[in-house]
């Protein structure tokens, strides 16, 4: 009985033990699920390139507007019908140097008036951000910039969405349109180099 009485003592007391232990031993730590791929928010993500409404200019007869000029003057596309336009739908403000350095050439450039080619330049920005611009580099004044803060033209012509934009689906990038003196766009390209393009529009002009 005494043996017996020992392997009940030894038994109780191990399952005394493992209780003891399971009471005392700390809750297993989660295991880590399977991580899932949240999407970037869309006001994080660069709007994609859409050029159709752009490309599709070329050879019909340009969207006419009519656009409030940094001078107070209100500016229509048709008042120049009879003599070539080129339009040049540009940053503004933000786009210091490269948009104020070819803004200032065309200004300096005497080849296009002698071609019967004006040049409108077209930014979204409001009349008091333009002056900013014009108070920083005063050779843009003198120079024709319509205003388009609604950005009613601008989406017009489909520039928005190209890839010259770095912000994408609200600023211009730096987008040239010849229109010849019919009304019909004759020439578009999208700069993302931002370079100053004047001669390689004049070889243009000069081919209508």
């Amino acid at each position: 009985m005494k043996a017996k009485d020992g392997i009940l003592i030894l038994i109780s007391g191990g399952i005394l033990v493992s209780l003891i232990i399971l009471i005392t031993r700390p809750p297993a730590a989660p295991q880590p699920q399977p991580s899932q791929a949240t999407p970037v928010d869309d006001h994080h993500k660069p709007k994609p390139v859409e050029s159709a409404v752009f490309d599709g200019l070329i050879n019909k007869p340009a969207p006419d507007f009519t656009l409030p000029s940094y001078d107070g003057k209100n500016v229509s596309l048709k008042d120049f019908r009879g003599k070539g336009v080129i339009l040049f739908f540009n940053e503004g403000l933000m786009c210091y140097p490269a948009c104020w350095n070819q803004i200032v050439a065309f200004g300096q450039d005497k080849n296009f008036p002698a071609k019967n080619t004006v040049i409108l330049n077209i930014t979204v920005d409001s009349k008091d951000d333009w002056k900013k611009a014009i108070d920083k580099m005063p050779e843009l004044a003198g120079n024709t910039v319509l205003l388009d803060p609604d950005r009613s033209v601008s989406n017009l012509y489909g520039i928005l969405s190209l890839n010259s934009s770095m912000h994408r689906g609200q600023f211009p990038g730096h987008t040239y349109i010849i229109i010849d003196k019919d009304g019909v766009v004759r020439f578009a390209k999208d700069d993302p180099q931002m370079a100053v393009r004047n001669q390689e529009l004049l070889k243009v002009v000069e081919a209508l």
